[in-house]
């Protein structure tokens, strides 16, 4: 018997029928791209929506393929360190939300930034941080992203603010960070993202009614999976429709399970924002496989039935697996070649992550205050006293 959840992730936003351009490669007789038809958006406060007839290229196509399977896999191999306890602390994981990142991806531009929550391994790797540094980040090494000082849930790279542990707090920094970019004339919009267990904080309404004010070149991303920690969203909230709930801010609902959607969902709410309409909301409607955390199994509240069913329907990556074959976009061989080469990355990744050193205990006080000329010292940092601030002066090669 499967959930409310279940059902919804199950039955919502199915792509209709798919055509293939006569474009084909006159060396392979393969397609180059191929168009679809889809009906998978829901709006709230909008005339329009994004473009329902979608074209994917073959690069593309395998381009999106080849970072959702890579994500898939280094989240398996951040699950087995936590197993093994070479991750301790913290650990969330993205599996099964991977169309929600890869497709906002996609649609961003070099001046775009994002800032999201604690489950942030997917977007890190996205804006740029190898699988090593994601890794090392991880298992608290000095190769990782933050030289192993953020863990889990504090990874930061060009463009990307974090991995935020706070639940919610993200959002009205990623509506300070839109700001900047309107006030410095960037063009830039930036993706502030955020779990429907987030989504019923105050701060959230607070800063729609603020972006809207000053037309903020901010969307909002409700990554919806169904569950607040180990509480379904229908038990947690009175309106479950999350695209609704910027009154004035328009909304739209997508189909969070499938790359292409989220991609054009995302293009249609850059536009929106660089037409000086101000803030937009978009609600992904996704679901995650693994528990809250690794420290929740996730069967508690949710039955195997239920994971199993949305993993056999609506998996992201087996769906876009499936219209890539089945539309010709490329052969069973050359998605095994992905497959193949970036599961050999993540696998040497991996032990990377477990070899290398930890940064040493005098460095743990190094690089506090991005600009240190006016803070010597680190405030609060000892009960006795405060201790010298001390920058290493050097970028760590990711």
């Amino acid at each position: 018997m499967l959930s409310n959840v279940a059902k919804s992730v199950a039955q919502r936003g199915l792509f209709g029928n798919l055509k293939v351009l006569a474009t084909q490669s006159q060396s392979s007789g393969y397609a180059t791209e191929a168009t679809f038809e889809t009906r998978a958006f829901k709006l709230h406060n909008l005339d329009q929506g994004p473009a329902t007839t979608v074209t994917v290229t073959k690069d593309e196509a395998l381009r999106y393929y080849g970072q959702m399977y890579a994500i898939r896999r280094m989240e398996t191999a951040a699950g087995n360190l936590y197993k093994e306890k070479i991750i301790r602390g913290f650990c969330h994981l993205y599996s099964g939300q991977e169309a929600c990142a890869v497709g906002m991806r996609a649609a961003m531009r070099p001046e775009d930034s994002c800032i999201t929550a604690y489950r942030c391994h997917g977007w890190t790797y996205l804006m740029g941080v190898s699988m090593q540094g994601v890794l090392a980040e991880l298992t608290g090494r000095q190769s990782g992203c933050a030289r192993g000082k953020g863990g889990s849930m504090h990874m930061y790279t060009n463009n990307f603010y974090g991995g935020n542990g706070i639940v919610g707090a993200q959002v009205p920094l990623g509506v300070g960070i839109a700001f900047a970019a309107k006030y410095n004339g960037t063009k830039g919009v930036c993706i502030a993202a955020y779990g429907d267990g987030a989504a019923n904080q105050g701060q959230i309404f607070e800063v729609y009614n603020m972006a809207k004010l000053w037309n903020a070149p901010c969307i909002f991303v409700c990554e919806n999976n169904g569950y607040g920690m180990g509480t379904s969203a229908e038990r947690a909230s009175a309106n479950v429709n999350y695209y609704t709930r910027g009154d004035a801010v328009p909304g739209i609902w997508v189909d969070g399970m499938d790359v292409l959607a989220v991609r054009e969902a995302t293009r249609f709410a850059i536009e929106h924002c660089n037409s000086g309409k101000g803030p937009i909301l978009l609600e992904t409607a996704t679901y995650r496989y693994s528990g809250h955390s690794m420290s929740d199994p996730g069967t508690s509240y949710r039955s195997r039935d239920e994971i199993a069913e949305v993993r056999q329907t609506r998996d992201p990556i087996t769906s876009l697996r499936e219209k890539i074959l089945t539309n010709e976009l490329a052969t069973t061989e050359e998605l095994k070649e992905i497959e193949s080469k970036l599961r050999g990355e993540v696998d040497a990744a991996t032990k990377v992550a477990k070899a290398d050193k930890e940064i040493a205990v005098e460095e743990l006080v190094t690089d506090i205050y991005a600009k240190p000329d006016n803070c010597s010292v680190i405030r609060n940092s000892t009960p006795g006293g405060e201790l010298a601030h001390k920058s290493l002066g050097r970028a760590v090669n990711l």
